[in-house]
């Protein structure tokens, strides 16, 4: 643990030795890598863009992480960042509506709608971040509880459904026969069948569920669990980056990951903005990510007075705005650079607690590592490369992780006392459910309200607010109480 620093100045503040900043600051990207490609995966290949798109978006990802770190660490003027050690990434709070948008209008047009969706909201968090923290006390530990359970809960069916295939598409569980499907194409060519007459799948897929997908993704998770129990310090911090690291050299050894597009990839290649376009600006889909934006605000809120008490360094109003800033500021670059929405990296905050290094520059050093990753496509084009099935067995991990991490903060609710927390968990929980068990009970209400609708997220998110406000009121909540469940999340 690093403790002497120059007489005078904050271990906040100091400067270390160049190599011992590049070895903390690469720890800190490894800690959290693995999260910082999840997300780009998973709304790339929803959105169903082609190989080297998904590719782009890593790298572009990977680049804004380490621009938006570096501004939230270093800081620039005094309205925006904490001049703390954080490090930025994409949200997770954001991917159920971001697959919603990418579902209903997927390729290159939900691609820019997305877009503009992230910039718009990020336009607006600008604008909302001193107001934010008045907010608190709509956000207690039993509804950020509520809502992080409800997005690792959501996410789930993402990770399973890449170990043992897709609903639909060439993994789908079954398809149509083929003896069958030509029969019937041969009776419409000869006019004896009616025309948009569609067979249903009857026929098992072999590559639904294929034993060999569940021993690769099993190996993957034993390998995360088996670092978990043993490892001590550092490994144990990224365990689920050897996981994957694991799974893929096997993958590449049964010939399942190929790597012509990675020989293609240029060494270095500048990021450019709107690679798809100009984006288009939905009011709806600004509104849902702005909706995103204030629940990840108000984590970021908790994460920076978790962060202020183990950096020893307080943390007022106007510093507090300047961080949350930069939360608007990372997604609207985020949308210009073609990626998604930003806040800080729980993880990284509990890596200061371990380590006990205090220093923000060792956070702008990470970001600089991210930002020459971001510039390298090879990086993007290997990391797309891995077959789902690798991912799915971290996948399972790092959403399970999510959902337990909402129930550590809700351990915290106290509900012998007060019984009307068991209802605003209770209904807001079985409000989040309903877009999974019920994919079209919205297939009658206004086409524009969908992508509101399909997110359980938001629909947990807004009934555990109003059931809380209805049933608890809206009592000043606790800074030590907020302090500590925010320490607890792990939601990135």
């Amino acid at each position: 643990m690093h403790r002497t620093h120059r007489a005078g100045t904050h271990p906040v503040d100091e400067m270390l030795p160049a190599p011992r900043l590049f070895a903390l600051g690469l720890q800190h990207v490894l800690v959290m890598y693995a999260g910082a490609i999840a997300v780009p995966l998973i709304v790339g290949r929803a959105l169903q863009l082609p190989p080297e798109d998904v590719a782009f978006l890593i790298s572009a990802d990977l680049f804004v992480c380490g621009v938006v770190s570096i501004l939230q660490s270093l800081g620039a003027g005094p309205w925006l960042g904490v001049r703390m050690p954080v490090m930025m990434g994409v949200t997770f709070a954001a991917v159920g509506p971001m697959v919603a948008i990418a579902n209903s209008m997927p390729g290159i047009e939900g691609a820019r709608a997305l877009f503009g969706a992230v910039i718009g909201a990020g336009v607006i968090s600008i604008l909302m971040a001193p107001l934010v923290s008045r907010m608190l006390r709509f956000f207690p530990p039993v509804v950020t509880g509520t809502v992080i359970l409800v997005i690792g809960v959501s996410l789930m069916p993402i990770g399973i459904n890449w170990i043992f295939g897709l609903p639909q598409g060439p993994t789908a569980p079954r398809l149509v026969d083929p003896v069958m499907q030509a029969w019937l194409e041969q009776h419409m060519a000869e006019g004896g069948a009616p025309a948009g007459l569609a067979l249903a799948p009857t026929v098992p897929n072999p590559l639904y569920g294929a034993p060999g997908n569940m021993v690769i993704a099993g190996i993957v998770l034993a390998t995360i669990m088996l670092i978990a129990r043993f490892a001590r310090g550092f490994l144990s911090n990224i365990a689920v980056l050897v996981g994957i690291v694991v799974g893929g050299i096997l993958a590449a050894s049964l010939g399942l990951m190929h790597f012509d597009k990675v020989a293609a990839a240029a060494w270095f290649a500048p990021i450019r903005p709107f690679h798809f376009g100009m984006p288009s600006f939905d009011p709806v889909m600004i509104l849902t990510m702005t909706m995103v934006m204030i629940v990840v605000m108000i984590e970021s809120t908790g994460m920076f007075l978790a962060l202020g008490d183990m950096v020893d360094q307080k943390i007022d109003q106007p510093r507090l705005a300047a961080g949350l800033r930069v939360d608007g500021v990372g997604t609207l670059l985020g949308g210009i650079f073609n990626t998604f929405p930003y806040t800080s990296f729980s993880q990284n905050v509990g890596l200061v607690g371990v380590t006990g290094v205090r220093s923000r520059h060792v956070c702008v050093a990470g970001g600089a590592i991210m930002v020459v990753l971001g510039l390298i496509p090879k990086m993007g084009a290997l990391v797309e490369a891995l077959p789902t099935v690798v991912l799915g067995g971290a996948g399972l991990v790092m959403f399970g992780m999510v959902a337990a991490t909402g129930i550590r903060v809700l351990s915290r609710v106290d509900f012998a006392g007060n019984r009307n927390n068991l209802f605003v968990v209770a209904v807001s929980l079985g409000m989040g459910m309903i877009p999974m068990v019920a994919g079209s009970f919205d297939q009658w209400l206004p086409p524009s309200t969908r992508v509101l609708t399909h997110s359980g997220i938001l629909l947990a998110a807004v009934a555990a607010v109003a059931l809380n406000w209805f049933l608890n009121g809206a009592a000043q909540a606790d800074k030590a109480e907020i302090t500590r469940a925010a320490a607890q999340a792990d939601t990135h």
